[in-house]
């Protein structure tokens, strides 16, 4: 296979580049900001898949209709605690920076707040609202559902999508704890890789149209991925797309149009942000010293593999957000090509 060539770039460049890639779309400036900031996190992360490339996907779709590069994103407060984010077909990243902003109000009022959304589209990966969440001494559960690719436990259609999941705890003397995780075994992306190599890939990571677990990439890519730990992912999926999509007022199982199949049509995602504020529950100095006993006795534990020590969830992917602030991200040469022809359109 091919490897992909790529190039390294400042953050703060970046930023600046998909700020301009966006502007250049018709996104208002502080809305760029944020889509950015979420997006450029991605990178740091190391989370490609779900960084800056999404922009041009994300501008496409709205040169065909399926969503509103200007939407202006409302903020409903429903409780003190709560509030209900219209998404107005924006852009993802936006919708979830705003999801954020209105469930970190809602837990410094009532020392937990919440948000539920609706209206959205693909908001890239949990982990830098964790993140984010994290920086401002919030634990957090986020979750969205997605395009249908899960068929029910012992079905043959699909009716689930590969739902994101994420929790995260605050570390003021260290680092956060940080679990980005979707529903699946493994990503599509993983079986194409398999399907262009020519590899059989495991049984357990989808199954054929017929619901049968498969090792042929090609079958799997026709049929559906399978949820992990079985019924019980399946079941997690569920309960994901009830508070997501059903509760939210957005669409939920086969009601989600796939941005892929139909590009024109906006999606209607719901996403749900709950976040807490860790001060009501202890002081600083107590939730410091407790993590740093939590994380030492998990990193204390001694290895099967001397070689690979126990990590903490999203333990590399803050090793890699720390490397490449300082060193610059690493990125598809192709990426920031396609930035940049974006970003001529605001000379």
């Amino acid at each position: 296979m091919t490897q992909t060539q790529t190039t390294v770039v400042a953050a703060a460049e970046l930023h600046s580049l998909a700020v301009k890639a966006l502007l250049g779309a018709g996104v208002p400036v502080d809305d760029a900001e944020a889509i950015s900031q979420v997006l450029v996190q991605a990178d740091l992360f190391g989370i490609h898949t779900h960084g800056i490339g999404r922009i041009p996907q994300y501008l496409e779709r709205g040169r065909l209709g399926g969503l509103d590069p200007a939407a202006r994103v409302l903020v409903e407060r429903v409780a003190p605690a709560l509030a209900r984010v219209d998404g107005a077909n924006g852009i993802g990243p936006l919708v979830g920076a705003r999801a954020l902003e209105a469930a970190a109000e809602g837990a410094r009022r009532a020392g937990i707040g919440s948000a539920f959304v609706r209206h959205s589209n693909h908001f890239g990966p949990v982990m830098p609202y964790l993140f984010q969440a994290a920086e401002q001494g919030f634990a957090a559960i986020i979750a969205s559902n997605a395009t249908t690719t899960i068929a029910p436990w012992g079905g043959q259609e699909a009716r689930l999508g590969n739902n994101p999941l994420g929790i995260g705890v605050p570390s003021p003397g260290g680092e956060p704890v940080m679990l980005d995780i979707a529903m699946s075994v493994a990503a599509r992306a993983k079986i194409r890789r398999a399907a262009a190599a020519g590899d059989t890939i495991p049984d357990t990571w989808a199954t054929g149209p017929d619901g049968n677990p498969t090792t042929d990439p090609d079958t799997a890519l026709a049929g559906f991925l399978q949820p992990i730990g079985g019924h019980k992912g399946y079941g997690l999926s569920l309960m994901i797309d009830l508070f997501a999509g059903l509760l939210s007022g957005a669409a939920y199982l086969n009601h989600v149009s796939s941005w892929n199949i139909d590009p024109e049509r906006p999606q209607n995602l719901g996403h749900t942000f709950i976040l807490i504020d860790t001060s009501r529950l202890m002081n600083t100095e107590a939730l410091t010293a407790r993590m740093a006993d939590f994380t030492d006795i998990l990193h204390n534990t001694p290895p099967a593999d001397p070689t690979a020590p126990v990590q903490l969830p999203g333990e590399f992917e803050l090793a890699t957000h720390r490397r490449q602030s300082t060193d610059g991200v690493e990125v598809a040469s192709a990426d920031v090509a396609a930035l940049q022809d974006l970003a001529a359109n605001t000379e």
